[in-house]
């Protein structure tokens, strides 16, 4: 670094310490962040993303090794620094190559929903690899409001936030929502099947609306389906009989905002 860091320092050699612990349940257990208030960010992309939108950790945490080269923004970020040796990243990252630094930032207060906000609603997506990624996709077509009901996986998990990476910190995340809520929208629900609707190209998608992508096996519920004031399907001339609903999401996502793109 350029300059020592205008926060206080702790250095942690046992994996014993409490935070060593806690840290390594924010990492491997996929809801701990519910019961912890707090969420862990691995790796200097994810740390930079929080930062980029204003977001304070609480808590910045280096390698030994890396503390030395730690860039002098993300060593100033955070309330307090943390230095652990080189030994412990095994305990408390769930990567294969665990990363040198992470952010501990406060778990932000589930907001109500919004209820004309451009939207899209997970219906019970179970896949973390395909939540992450739609949730990329959202933030990136301009949908800045996730409705994820229950039994979609946890947002906040280690998973899905590596998968968003950073688009978490683009949009209003609300959890655990019942069906029932989705009666307050004030905008359009759409709906994408591989079996119902007209083809996607060929309709005027409302804007702003609330996509509804459904689990990855069985689809929208007919709760959802029977919300839902459009329906579309994807063109597929290769003949697939169905898209990975992360796919189906970009391209539904991409073709809505096209659709209402100036000029």
């Amino acid at each position: 670094m350029s300059a020592g860091p205008a926060v206080p320092v702790t250095h942690i050699t046992s994996r014993d310490n409490p935070l060593v612990k806690e840290l390594r349940r924010l990492s491997h257990e996929s809801t701990a962040y519910r019961k912890n208030g707090r969420v862990w960010l691995e790796g200097d992309h994810l740390c930079r993303a929080a930062l980029a939108r204003g977001l304070t950790p609480v808590l910045a945490v280096f390698s030994a090794s890396y503390w030395p080269l730690a860039h002098v923004e993300c060593a100033r970020a955070a309330i307090k620094n943390i230095v652990i040796d080189d030994a412990l990243l095994p305990e408390i990252s769930a990567l294969e190559s665990p990363a040198p630094m992470g952010f501990v930032i406060d778990l932000p207060v589930s907001p109500l929903i919004n209820s004309s906000a451009a939207s899209v609603i997970l219906d019970r997506v179970q896949d973390a690899g395909n939540v992450g990624s739609i949730l990329r996709s959202a933030a990136a077509f301009g949908f800045g409001q996730i409705i994820a009901l229950k039994g979609t996986a946890a947002l906040w998990s280690p998973k899905v936030l590596r998968a968003g990476m950073g688009a978490h910190f683009a949009l209003q995340l609300v959890e655990s929502v019942e069906p029932s809520a989705l009666a307050d929208l004030q905008i359009p629900i759409v709906v994408t099947s591989s079996h119902h609707g007209g083809l996607l190209h060929q309709q005027k998608i409302p804007m702003p609306c609330a996509w509804a992508m459904g689990h990855e096996g069985q689809g929208v519920s007919d709760d959802l389906m029977a919300r839902a004031s459009l329906k579309v399907r994807i063109d597929q001339p290769g003949g697939e009989e169905s898209l990975n609903v992360a796919a189906a999401a970009a391209i539904c996502l991409y073709a809505s905002s096209l659709a209402h793109k100036p000029g």
